[in-house]
């Protein structure tokens, strides 16, 4: 990079924020917690090790004021947050703490989030004014998560929200439009939320998501969460599929999906929620960005907004990498030179997969993303390996890197004292490809051959997540529906992965299975009024190719052969969960009582919680022995969006084909050629 003597006219310094005020927040008990006091500490004296402080202005911490945190969260919430560490919330405190999402608070807390908040608009204000070139703020509690009236995930108020609305509401700053790039491991959910219509903000996250069920967990991460109203096409989610993504990844992200936008975007100021929870031997995080990685992310951003770049500290839970990460990322912005490091592996299979769809849903906002990816690009990739599966699917905190065990994380045996606390961060279950297909499983399929069954590993039993078992899970375990099923599910031992867990041949992935594993009480077939059609155009668990829809509304020059299994509405609820993204623990079911009430009197209920999900419409198809015939399947935007071609309607996979195939001969409904016949009709019909 050379030296800041060689480059003519000066720029201005680079400023460092760190206030010790901010260590005063901490758990009640002094029990350790990964989101610890040591981790800003660790980062200063690394800092203070190499001679940086003296490089740069170094500042002291700023408490926000109120009117700056009202941008962005409620009045209730700012007093909330004012008040909690008054002595009159003494005996208070820990019951308050407890109704949050993975929040701990003590008499410390107030002045710690003010102080945080107010620290990143600080910064945020002399990067604008020209009297910093860049900065980093050292701050915590950690801000992506707070929502605008509730504290969660270690977040009490959204730091980077509300340095990004202080900026807007100064027009004197010049700064219109803003980029945030958040490259937390975790999704930036309450960020998301606070500029979900607004296009002044870019906001663009990724983070490893494991189709919904990583922290903190649902659908708000994925790749179709694009903005809406104005805000269309301003959110932008790149949802990794699994851990262990590093610096190959993240760079094949930066070139081929953010830094087309952001030429486009030409942003006035770039503002990062900088968590190194995503770095390599992290304990909650399972990814691997090495500080050279994140030293070459930012040299990509720093070409952008005259290098007016403002970081501020999200998640890291490794001691030693989270300050080494920050250490790489301050040499940076000081241009001083270069980290030294390099970009080893090619990028996974499923990174480009990723890519695409991103591309492809937001193509229409940003024409730079129309291009198809070459082929030769795309052929640079690597497959997980089964070590690596195992890895990702126990502890995330049991990575090595290639030099030998991982050092320091946090403290000694942090990890299993604090697990109950901690554990929405961890990976309970992992997640499901795009249409419905879970990952793992720790059970075996029923009533297969073995030459058709693949078992899992082992590693870890994801339904110990499930040992409290929710009152609704018992009462619903006595009420009986039929499920009624029109794709790869008419075959039963495939239906059973969903109640048993495992895989049948010709899926890549296994399903998670039921809490309830007892097999249907009864199989039966019957039509339907409803027409059958094929579309999207590959999934992970079956490959290239369309799979099964029904058309929600009736049609009755339309015939679809459908089986149907006897369940209970306990088990429904688990399949709903598989085939739509979402594989985690609930405490209240997905589809309740009264949501089976509504769609016996209205057809249909597209389930709002599942609304990325390929499958959220739920169908009531009558009854039968009284009990009522429930199905899923897409909404009706869905099918308009097949018609206009948006969604790409296509034949199913050779061994998707195969499997539906099997279910109707062995249900009696056709012979081989008659099923093949029936499958290719539907698929090729005109909507």
């Amino acid at each position: 990079m050379g030296s800041n003597k060689d480059r003519g006219p000066q720029r201005p310094p680079v400023g460092l924020l760190y206030d010790e005020r901010m260590c005063r927040h901490s758990t009640p008990d002094g029990e350790p917690h990964p989101e610890c006091p040591d981790r800003i500490r660790s980062i200063w004296e690394k800092l203070k090790s190499e001679g940086i402080p003296q490089r740069c202005v170094v500042l002291n911490g700023k408490e926000a004021e109120d009117e700056h945190i009202a941008s962005v969260h409620t009045d209730g919430h700012i007093k909330l947050i004012k008040a909690i560490s008054s002595k009159q919330f003494d005996p208070r405190r820990d019951k308050i703490a407890s109704k949050f999402n993975s929040i701990y608070l003590n008499k410390g807390s107030s002045e710690a989030a003010y102080l945080a908040a107010g620290s990143v608009v600080e910064v945020c204000k002399r990067v604008a004014e020209g009297e910093l070139s860049s900065g980093f703020a050292i701050v915590r509690p950690p801000g992506h998560h707070a929502e605008a009236d509730e504290a969660m995930g270690f977040c009490l108020f959204n730091n980077i929200a509300i340095g990004a609305h202080f900026l807007l509401d100064k027009p004197e700053l010049g700064i219109k439009k803003i980029l945030i790039v958040d490259w937390d491991v975790h999704h930036g959910n309450g960020t998301q939320k606070m500029f979900y219509e607004d296009p002044r903000v870019l906001f663009f996250s990724v983070h490893r998501f494991d189709f919904g069920s990583f922290y903190p967990a649902g659908g708000d991460g994925a790749y179709c969460m694009i903005g809406e109203g104005p805000g269309a096409g301003y959110n932008i989610n790149v949802p990794w599929e699994h851990g262990h993504c590093g610096d190959a990844d993240y760079d094949v992200i930066w070139d081929h999906v953010l830094i087309p936008i952001a030429k486009d975007y030409n942003p006035d100021i770039i503002l990062i929620s900088a968590g190194f929870d995503a770095a390599i031997n992290d304990p909650l995080g399972g990814c691997r960005i090495t500080p050279y990685g994140y030293s070459l992310l930012l040299m990509k951003l720093m070409q952008f907004a005259q290098g007016k770049i403002v970081m501020a500290l999200e998640g890291g839970y490794n001691l030693t990498s989270l300050a080494n990460s920050v250490l790489a990322c301050v040499k940076t912005l000081l241009e001083e030179k270069t980290i030294n490091g390099s970009l080893r592996d090619y990028p996974f299979e499923s990174t480009w997969r990723v890519i695409q769809q991103v591309r492809h849903e937001l193509k229409s906002f940003w024409p730079s993303l129309a291009l198809e990816l070459p082929q030769e690009l795309l052929a640079c990739s690597r497959t997980l390996t089964q070590a690596q599966l195992n890895y990702y699917v126990s502890s995330d905190s049991d990575v090595e890197n290639e030099e030998g065990p991982s050092s320091e994380v946090f403290s000694a045996n942090v990890v299993e004292g604090v697990e109950d606390m901690i554990q929405p961060f961890l990976n309970l279950s992992v997640g499901e490809d795009k249409h419905g297909e879970t990952k793992t499983s720790d059970h075996k399929t029923n009533n297969l051959d073995s030459s058709e069954r693949h078992t899992v590993p082992e590693a870890s039993d994801s339904k110990d997540i499930y040992k409290n078992i929710s009152s609704w899970r018992i009462a619903y375990s006595k009420i009986d529906i039929w499920y009624a099923t029109f794709g790869s599910n008419m075959w039963e031992p495939r239906f059973l992965c969903y109640i048993r867990g495992g895989q049948v041949e010709g899926m890549s992935r296994p399903c998670h299975g039921s809490l309830d594993e007892s097999l249907p009480k009864s199989v039966m077939w019957k039509t339907f009024p409803h027409r059958l059609f094929f579309a999207r155009s590959h999934s992970v668990t079956w490959g290239m190719g369309g799979v099964a829809f029904l058309h929600p509304e009736n049609n009755t020059n339309e015939k679809v052969h459908m089986c149907l299994y006897r369940i209970t509405l306990e088990q429904f609820n688990d399949i709903l969960l598989q085939e739509n993204v979402v594989v985690q623990h609930r405490d209240t079911p997905l589809f309740d009582l009264s949501s089976l009430q509504f769609v016996s009197e209205n057809k249909s209920k597209v389930l709002e919680e599942l609304k990325c999900g390929w499958y959220p419409n739920v169908l009531y198809l009558g009854k039968d022995d009284n009990l009522p015939i429930l199905t899923m399947t897409c909404p009706l935007s869905t099918v308009e969006e097949c018609k206009s071609g948006k969604v790409p309607m296509i034949g199913a996979s050779k061994e998707y084909m195969k499997v539906l195939v099997k279910g109707l001969v062995e249900g009696k409904q056709f012979t081989q050629d008659d099923a093949i016949a029936y499958i290719n009709e539907a698929a090729t019909k005109s909507l």
